[in-house]
């Protein structure tokens, strides 16, 4: 089993930067595949950026390529996703996933893929 929990959501002004954090726990964190997926309003959950087990390859949607980083700390069994430059369609519930592989550079960016998720942090954007 594995639990997330993530952190540094909150309200910030278009064109401000935030960090989410997702602190991880239970099995061995470097043999799982991270991914970040927020969820608006009336939309379906959608990834936003995806890493994989060894940190050599990420994945972002076209919305925030340019924008958003993620990154990892095995040692600290966390994952970040820097966020800047951020719009009022950022505005959403982000949760970050863990999926367990044996594939060290494959990035998974299916919701489906994700066997474990957080409870969520909620990011707001105004214009």
């Amino acid at each position: 089993q594995v639990q997330l929990v993530e952190s540094g959501g909150g309200l910030v002004q278009a064109g401000d930067s935030l960090r989410l954090s997702c602190a991880t726990s239970g099995r061995i964190f470097s043999s799982y595949a991270m991914g970040w997926f927020r969820q608006a309003p009336g939309k379906e959950r959608e990834c936003v950026a995806a890493i994989s087990w060894s940190g050599a390859s990420t994945d972002y949607a076209n919305s925030v390529k340019g924008r958003f980083t993620i990154s990892r700390d095995n040692a600290k069994n966390t994952v970040y996703l820097q966020m800047n430059s951020l719009k009022p369609e950022d505005t959403a519930v982000y949760y970050c996933a863990a999926h367990h592989t044996t594939m060290v550079h494959q990035v998974f960016t299916s919701r489906g893929e994700y066997d474990y998720w957080g409870q969520g942090t909620q990011v707001t954007v105004s214009s």
